[in-house]
């Protein structure tokens, strides 16, 4: 009885240490969030000086180049003292009721972490307070795009002549794209990626597709033709520069430029490779519908390159691109693919 007695004075004891160092740890902890804090005042009353300062040189230096008159100049420096000490008033009091809550709380809620259980930490990120003058800027970013709209060819240089249907030859566009930020201001931006192109082209007069040779001709089918398309699949690296101004966001300690309700201006162009030809025929045979995809070359190129553009607001722009290289390779007439649609950004 008496060893059993013992051991429990041990045990009591080594919990009465445990209890006793853990209370300590949990009163210095709230002692350094309480200086943190306090320190934190401090630096909101500099910071805000500080810009307050560099407001008023610019307003002064206006105000000296004659953009604003004296009154003006006035009215300008204490709107912005205002705002300043506005600011550091706010600022002041959400860091009080932090060091209120503190001070209010701290015994109670640390009580029940320790009768939860004692050496358990706590992940300090999940409360972690992010100040956005510590974020990491992140200059590149990325996302989808996808666009779509008419293709068409421009036959030695002009649509005037081209036999392709304008409403029913269409192009569809499907991408992943990194952004770059290239100034500071991030009103210059490098977006570039890979994107899955369907290019179709669909002949007017009843004709279809024929290679005679080393040439890719249009002939007249031998029956009225319900449909007859010749797309080309093709997988293309784009790269355009984009201009326009662009702001700052902030998310958990990262700062991000994005372009969302901002116009801007893409120029560039692309290089690529063709993936797939084929033609689709649909018609009406001997009472009977029928449909065929003839998978061939069509003397196509193989390797694209070509000019891409594209001007628009938040997400969505209005998106040309023409190929430098022909449609046909060895064609006595050259034809070259030209496209005119919307394209988003994601």
């Amino acid at each position: 009885m008496k060893k059993q007695l013992h051991v429990l004075m041990l045990v009591f004891a080594l919990l009465g240490g445990t209890l006793t160092q853990a209370q300590v740890i949990i009163k210095t902890e709230a002692k350094e969030k309480l200086e943190q804090l306090n320190a934190q005042k401090s630096r909101v009353q500099e910071e805000e000086k500080a810009y307050l300062k560099k407001q008023i040189e610019r307003i002064e230096q206006m105000q000296a180049e004659n953009k604003i008159t004296a009154a003006e100049a006035q009215r300008r420096k204490e709107a912005a003292a205002q705002k300043s000490a506005q600011n550091i008033a706010s600022k002041m009091l959400i860091i009080d009721e932090q060091i209120a809550l503190i001070n209010r709380n701290s015994d109670d809620y640390k009580a029940t972490e320790l009768t939860l259980g004692i050496g358990l930490d706590n992940d300090k990120e999940d409360n972690k307070q992010y100040d956005e003058k510590d974020a990491i800027l992140k200059r590149t970013t990325s996302g989808f795009t996808m666009a779509f709209g008419l293709s068409n060819a421009l036959i030695d240089g002009s649509i005037d002549d081209s036999p392709y249907k304008i409403a029913g030859s269409r192009f569809f566009e499907l991408g992943y794209e990194w952004q770059t930020v290239l100034d500071k201001n991030a009103w210059l931006r490098l977006r570039y990626g890979a994107s899955l192109q369907f290019n179709g082209l669909k002949p007017e007069d009843n004709q279809y597709f024929v290679e005679d040779g080393d040439q890719t001709v249009l002939e007249e089918f031998p029956v009225e033709l319900d449909k007859a398309k010749l797309r080309m699949d093709n997988l293309v690296i784009p790269i355009h520069l984009e201009f326009g101004k662009a702001h700052k966001y902030f998310d958990k300690g990262t700062a991000c430029y994005t372009s969302t309700d901002k116009f801007k201006m893409g120029i560039g162009g692309f290089v690529g490779l063709n993936l797939n030809t084929i033609q689709k025929l649909k018609f009406e045979e001997n009472g009977k519908n029928r449909k065929e995809k003839r998978n061939q070359s069509y003397n196509t190129n193989n390797f694209l390159y070509g000019l891409s553009a594209y001007i628009g607001y938040d997400s969505v722009s209005l998106y040309a691109k023409y190929e430098l290289n022909t449609v046909f390779k060895d064609n006595a007439i050259d034809q070259n693919a030209v496209a005119l649609g919307l394209r988003f950004s994601f």
